[in-house]
């Protein structure tokens, strides 16, 4: 296993469609090289601002390809490769690797209830099915099933389980992530915020940065936030975080993944929309967020 740090902020990158829904790979190029270009410090093909939920097996493979032959080496490539049962958690983990992902992160099965031992026995076979690192992914709202910090600790002593990232939007629980992870005993276990308003606070708490779908609208400021953290500039790095309140608050109206991909189609670039049937934003929401990329442009937050 290639050591890898799990650091920094990793753009959760959107998957670019055409009007029909079908990929739309020239562009997912030209925004693997804007995140590049604006020092987001990893790619994160496929995660939920990707929508991993709703490609297939065959499109997550070329997707996955075209992130890694165009990432050229220049960041860290992870690849979401969870799914509901552990077979095709390993099926896709194993292609991750074939084609080349520095990373896998592993979303908790969903939709049937798994207890804290079904949980741990899925992400301990996956690990050992593959010779990658591993970063546990606790999303309970979208999944019904989350990992709770004991289970995190036991799976912390398996070598290839490096990290996690919590997108609960309980502080606290990224607080018991944290110290869970420090009983590691065969290397360093980090704890990434999945919820791009807690970053400043994760880093402050012990944790090493955020895979955040702002960064999709945003990359340069959400990527300054970690830098300038990393340079003890910590109140510099605090209005950084708070500068993507505005477009935040527009998440009231859809779902988020729609909502930052609309964000993205309104700065000119054309990713398209989401897929069906996930992709409605309202007049008033649509009107909303181009009244904030308005206001932030003002005020040169890209």
């Amino acid at each position: 296993m290639k050591p890898v740090e799990l650091k920094g902020i990793i753009s959760p990158i959107l998957t670019p469609m055409y009007e029909d829904g079908s990929l739309n790979l020239d562009e997912l190029k030209v925004q693997v090289d804007r995140m590049i270009d604006n020092g987001v410090h990893g790619i994160f093909a496929f995660g939920t601002n990707g929508e991993g939920y709703i490609l297939s097996s065959s499109e997550k493979k070329t997707v996955l390809e075209a992130v890694v032959n165009q990432t050229k080496g220049r960041v860290p490539v992870y690849a979401g490769t969870g799914a509901i049962s552990t077979q095709e958690t390993i099926e896709q983990s194993q292609m991750a690797q074939e084609v080349g992902a520095d990373v896998l992160s592993i979303i908790t099965p969903s939709f049937a209830a798994a207890s804290q031992e079904e949980l741990y026995i899925h992400f301990k076979t996956v690990a050992e099915s593959v010779d990658l690192p591993i970063v546990l992914y606790n999303i309970p709202a979208r999944t019904g099933n989350s990992i709770d910090p004991s289970t995190v600790e036991r799976l912390s002593q398996i070598e290839n389980i490096i990290g996690v990232k919590d997108s609960s939007g309980n502080f606290a629980n990224i607080l018991a992530y944290i110290k869970a992870g420090q009983s590691k005993t065969n290397g360093k276990f980090y704890t990434l915020s999945g919820n791009d308003q807690l970053i400043i606070w994760t880093l402050l708490a012990g944790g090493t940065g955020g895979i955040a779908g702002c960064a999709n609208v945003y990359p340069q400021t959400m990527a300054s936030i970690y830098d300038l953290f990393i340079e003890g500039k910590v109140e510099e790095a605090r209005d950084m975080n708070d500068r993507i309140q505005t477009l935040r608050a527009c998440f009231k109206y859809g779902n988020p993944n729609t909502i930052i991909k609309t964000a993205t189609r309104l700065l000119g670039y054309e990713v398209g929309p989401c897929r069906a049937p996930f992709n409605h934003v309202s007049e008033e929401g649509v009107k909303a967020l181009k009244a904030v990329i308005e206001d932030n442009k003002s005020k040169e937050i890209f």
